[in-house]
């Protein structure tokens, strides 16, 4: 094996004999703490639980580990404010006085950049990724690399060959000048995040949003009141309501500011996509799931 190994944390419950976040049993020497809001709330009462756990996780990092965090989340700033021992690094979009590693952007879109550590460029990354939340995520990896003794400019040049994961805008096919997108956002803030780097690449495009609020909090309810606004990017939003939802999305098409609609199968969406989207328009499909294949169903209906 490597000398390295890399996980995403897991604040879900370890077992039913343990309710302590899965994470607390790592013990990591670098941790990145990306952002934090309410999610999983058929385990959490409310972000002061999720916080709790996090604070569990900041007190298995030891003194000469590293903690790599934004400045601009309020959320990981109340966790580290309950006792941190080590040392942490913060990251920031543009140039702030608080962070030691911050980007110049050279691209709206998020896709190309400088990284300067405390005012000295040190490398360059131009890469197909787009958003803010992209650039967020590699300056926090660029940060988690430099502790472990890759140097920044290596780490830039890493990335600028990475051609990104799976379900993260992901470019599925382009079928008579139409691109479909799939992507994993599943709550607002990766909603909204995600379309915001596809509106600056794509620019007066038509940019469609379908999303299946599958996730356990979405089907809760427990993100309503935000959706409407998450999706405000998009030309035409396509809401899909499954069996089983716990609440009605219409009030959600109320809200919307955009064009929006509610459907109950995937053969509407399907059907309303292949007759109204033309060449040069984008299509986003969002989920943490499969979608009932809608994916390549509807690449199926637009190639016919």
């Amino acid at each position: 094996g490597g000398k390295y190994f890399c996980v995403e944390a897991d604040e879900y419950d370890s077992a039913f004999f343990d309710k302590r976040s899965k994470f607390v049993h790592y013990h990591p020497k670098t941790a990145i703490l990306n952002n934090l809001e309410f999610d999983h709330a058929d385990i959490f009462d409310d972000l002061a639980a999720i916080q709790k756990q996090f604070h569990h996780l900041v007190r298995t990092i030891p003194s000469e580990g590293r903690i790599i965090a934004p400045i601009t989340e309020s959320n990981i700033d109340e966790v580290l404010d309950m006792g941190c021992w080590t040392p942490v690094v913060r990251t920031s979009l543009d140039a702030n006085k608080k962070a030691s590693l911050y980007a110049e952007q050279l691209s709206a879109d998020g896709s190309h950049f400088k990284v300067l550590e405390n005012g000295v460029v040190k490398g360059v990354v131009k890469w197909n990724m787009t958003g803010q939340h992209s650039v967020a995520n590699a300056l926090a990896t660029i940060a988690a690399a430099e502790h472990v003794g890759v140097s920044i400019e290596t780490a830039c040049e890493a990335l600028s060959n990475f051609g990104g994961v799976k379900r993260r805008m992901e470019l599925l096919d382009t079928i008579k000048g139409i691109e479909v997108y799939d992507d994993f956002a599943h709550h607002p803030t990766a909603i909204e995040t995600t379309l915001d780097g596809a509106r600056k690449r794509l620019g007066e495009r038509k940019l469609w949003a379908i999303i299946e609020p599958r996730s356990n909090t979405m089907r809760m309810g427990s993100h309503k009141d935000g959706l409407a606004h998450s999706a405000r990017l998009a030309d035409e939003v396509i809401w899909y309501q499954p069996e089983g939802l716990d609440w009605d999305l219409q009030p959600v098409i109320d809200a919307a500011q955009n064009k929006a609609i509610v459907v109950r199968t995937l053969d509407d969406i399907i059907k309303t996509v292949a007759q109204e989207a033309g060449e040069g328009d984008a299509v986003v499909i969002m989920s943490n799931g499969g979608f009932g294949g809608l994916h390549q169903k509807l690449i199926s209906a637009l190639k016919a």
